[in-house]
C-alpha cells in the first residue's frame, strides 16, 4: 500500500516537475550558464590592466621613468592622462578609469636635494577587486620609486652600493601560495559563485513547489495521494527535483574539474559526495523554512535573502573567524558554506578526508533537521488557508 503512495507521488512531483518551463530554467539552464559566464570571465585567472590615469606635475625625467613603470605594470593600464586633480577625479567619477596616480610639481627637485616629495594614489574601492589591484600596483610603483631615490641619494653621497642596497631591502621576501600557486582568482571564486548559485536555485524551487500547492489549494488532495503521510508526500514531490539538482551539480564540477582542469587534489568522489550531500541539505534547509513559513512569497523570498547573503558570509569573500559573532554565527546554517570548506580542505588542499569529516557530518544533519517541523507543514496542507 505505502508502495502505491509513493509512486502516486513521485507521479505528482514529475507532474510538477514538467508542467512549468520555469522549473527546467532554475533548476537546468541558470547553473550551467552561470558555470560557463564565470569560467569565461575569470579565463585570464586575474583581471589584468585595470585603467587608470596619471596626473604628472612636475613633466621631468624621473616622474617619466615613474610613468613608464606604471605602464610596464601588469596591474594597471595608463589609457588616460589629466592635467590636475579635479580633472583625473572627473574621470573616475565617469568610469572612465578606477584610479590614478598624483605625482607633485618639483618632483624630481625635491628627490635630488634630499627634501621629501609626496607621491599620492586614488583608489576607486566600490568596485572592490579592480580596486584592490590597482591599489596594489600603485602601491608596488611608489614603494619601488622611494627605494629608488633613497638609494641614488645616498651613493650620491659617497656610500658603497652594496651597502645602500642591503640597508634599502635587508632581507627577500619568498610568498608560497598554498594550494593555489597560480593566484588563479577562476580556481577560487568560480569554485564559490557556482555551489552558491546551485544551492540558491535549489531552495528556491524547493520553497516554491511546496508553498504553490497551498496556495493553489492542492495540498489536500497532494497528501491524501501519498496516504496521508507527509514524509511520503515531500519524498514524492522532490525526488524528480533531487535527481535534476545532482545531475547539474555534477555536471558543473565535471565542467570546472574535467575539461578545464581545475585543482582537484582528492579522489573524485569526495567532491562528488560534498555536491550531493549540498543538494539535499539545500532542500533540507527549504522544507525547514516552509514549516516555518508557508506562505509562498514570504518563504520564496527568505529563501532568496538567505541565498545572496551566502556569497558573503559563507567565507567566500571575507573569513569567518574575523566576523562579528553574531554575523559569524549565522554562517553556520547555511549548507553551501560546508561544502566550500570541504573544497578548500580537500580540492585545493588535498588533505586526508579524516580533516573534513565534521564539514561532511554538518550536511549531514541539515536534512535532520526538519523532521521535527513537519507536523507544521501537514497541518496547515490540509486547513488550505493561504495567507497572502
Amino acid at each position: 500500500m505505502s508502495l502505491r503512495y509513493l509512486k502516486q507521488s513521485l507521479s505528482d512531483g514529475v507532474r510538477t516537475l514538467v508542467s512549468r518551463r520555469v522549473y527546467l530554467i532554475c533548476l537546468i539552464v541558470v547553473p550551467i550558464l552561470t558555470t560557463l559566464f564565470f569560467i569565461d570571465m575569470m579565463d585570464e585567472g586575474l583581471p589584468l590592466r585595470v585603467p587608470s590615469a596619471i596626473v604628472d606635475l612636475d613633466q621631468s625625467p624621473l616622474s617619466r621613468q615613474v610613468t613608464r613603470s606604471l605602464q610596464a605594470s601588469e596591474l594597471t593600464d595608463i589609457n588616460e592622462k589629466a592635467e590636475s586633480y579635479h580633472a583625473a577625479m572627473e574621470q573616475v567619477r565617469s568610469g572612465k578609469v578606477y584610479g590614478f596616480f598624483r605625482i607633485p610639481e618639483d618632483f624630481q627637485k625635491d628627490a635630488v636635494s634630499g627634501r621629501t616629495p609626496t607621491i599620492s594614489y586614488y583608489c576607486n574601492l566600490t568596485y572592490f577587486v579592480p580596486g584592490s589591484l590597482m591599489f596594489k600596483g600603485f602601491k608596488t610603483i611608489a614603494v619601488t620609486t622611494a627605494g629608488g631615490i633613497v638609494q641614488t641619494t645616498l651613493v650620491s653621497a659617497g656610500m658603497p652600493e652594496a651597502v645602500v642596497s642591503t640597508m634599502i631591502q635587508p632581507m627577500t621576501v619568498q610568498t608560497q601560495a598554498i594550494g593555489n600557486p597560480w593566484m588563479n582568482y577562476n580556481y577560487y571564486l568560480t569554485n564559490s559563485f557556482i555551489p552558491g548559485m546551485v544551492a540558491l536555485m535549489v531552495a528556491l524551487v524547493t520553497a516554491y513547489t511546496i508553498c504553490d500547492e497551498i496556495k493553489r489549494r492542492n495540498s489536500r488532495r497532494w497528501l491524501s495521494r501519498a496516504g496521508d503521510s507527509i514524509v511520503v508526500a515531500l519524498a514524492g514531490k522532490l525526488f524528480p527535483q533531487t535527481v535534476i539538482e545532482i545531475c547539474v551539480g555534477l555536471a558543473c564540477q565535471g565542467i570546472m574539474f574535467g575539461f578545464y582542469h581545475f585543482p582537484l587534489n582528492c579522489p573524485v568522489w569526495h567532491m562528488v559526495l560534498a555536491m550531493v550531500m549540498m543538494v539535499i541539505a539545500s532542500q533540507a534547509f527549504a522544507v525547514t523554512i516552509c514549516c516555518l513559513i508557508t506562505n509562498l512569497r514570504l518563504s520564496v523570498s527568505l529563501c532568496a535573502l538567505t541565498g545572496i547573503l551566502a556569497f558573503s558570509l559563507a567565507a567566500f569573500s571575507f573569513p569567518v573567524t574575523s566576523m562579528y559573532p553574531p554575523v559569524a554565527a549565522f554562517s553556520y546554517i547555511l549548507p553551501v558554506c560546508y561544502y566550500f570548506l570541504i573544497y578548500i580542505d580537500q580540492a585545493l588542499n588535498g588533505i586526508p578526508l579524516y580533516y573534513s569529516r565534521m564539514y561532511y557530518i554538518a550536511l549531514a544533519i541539515f536534512p535532520l533537521v526538519p523532521l521535527g517541523l513537519l507536523w507544521r507543514l501537514k497541518r496547515r496542507m490540509k486547513q488550505m488557508v493561504y495567507l497572502p
